[in-house]
């Protein structure tokens, strides 16, 4: 199919979009890399009747450090995430995360925003911010609003963004000392969603779990935090044990459905696998190996 007839509009300023989407409302679709948007359109599961290009918008793309944070602009492609030494130094779960993400021709497309903001349970960095305890900076023409990842997803395809708002950067805290992280993602092909995966931050001092996250992709109808994953090793020396512990958690937390991809027993196995090994790999990361 094709999609359906539509007006395209490609400003070069953000308080433009922002024009936009206050007129048009629902009618107005934002388009970045178009991913996400165009095969839906393609399918007439979407049919905006405008198209708000922001690709001409150099202010809502790169990546710095200020106060604390790592500022992510949202049209930030996943080839410039992978190619960012900041983010391979300091917070390198986000370019390994970028790498697995479909093939070279999607990443020098799509944006980390895009991948964020549609709520799809499917991609893969609303599980790391999730992790990362990541926040978002919303903005319309009255203003804008932080908000946490933790609280943006509440279905599938269903988030806390609203109609006239834009998602414009991503702030994510710098890790402290002692921090590790991973992100494991198993699939069937290149360009695949997940079977299942994983995103694990932790926190080590003097041998001891001081700190950690788990949250999961593809396995509900959103990324899912798993608290009492994170529990199972808080407090510990992030032994066998424990980390079984957390991929028993894991497995209990997540709700996967049958489908091409695999069955819920095989899906759900899966879980506990990846958070074992995500775990094991922050670990090690935080020992520098």
């Amino acid at each position: 199919m094709t999609p359906g007839v539509f007006e395209y509009h490609r400003p070069n300023k953000v308080e433009d979009v922002l024009a936009l989407l206050a007129e048009f409302g629902d009618d107005g679709k934002v388009l970045a890399g178009g991913h996400s948007l165009v095969p839906m359109m393609k399918l007439r599961l979407a049919e905006p009747a405008h198209i708000i290009d922001i690709n001409a918008i150099a202010s809502l793309r790169g990546i710095r450090e200020e106060e604390g944070m790592i500022v992510i602009g949202a049209a930030t492609t996943q080839a410039e995430i992978m190619g960012s030494d900041l983010l391979n130094e300091k917070c390198r779960i986000l370019p390994d995360a970028a790498a697995l993400i479909a093939d070279p021709q999607v990443r020098n497309c799509g944006t980390i925003g895009g991948n964020c903001a549609n709520g799809d349970p499917g991609n893969d960095d609303p599980a790391i911010m999730l992790a990362l305890n990541a926040s978002y900076t919303l903005q319309n023409q009255a203003g804008q609003r932080q908000i946490a990842a933790r609280e943006f997803y509440e279905a599938v395809y269903t988030t806390a963004l609203a109609e006239d708002e834009l998602l414009t950067e991503i702030h994510v805290p710098a890790p402290a000392k002692g921090t590790g992280m991973s992100y494991q993602k198993i699939k069937r092909k290149v360009g695949d969603y997940a079977i299942a995966a994983a995103a694990v931050t932790l926190s080590m001092s003097a041998g001891q779990c001081t700190d950690a996250a788990v949250a999961l992709t593809n396995v509900g109808d959103t990324a899912l935090l798993s608290l009492e994953a994170a529990e199972a090793i808080k407090g510990s020396a992030v032994d066998a044990r424990a980390i079984d512990r957390a991929a028993d958690a894991a497995m209990a937390d997540c709700e996967p459905v049958e489908d091409m991809r695999g069955t819920v027993e095989y899906r759900t196995a899966m879980v506990g696998e990846m958070t074992r090994r995500a775990i094991a790999e922050a670990l090690s990361r935080v020992a520098g190996s």
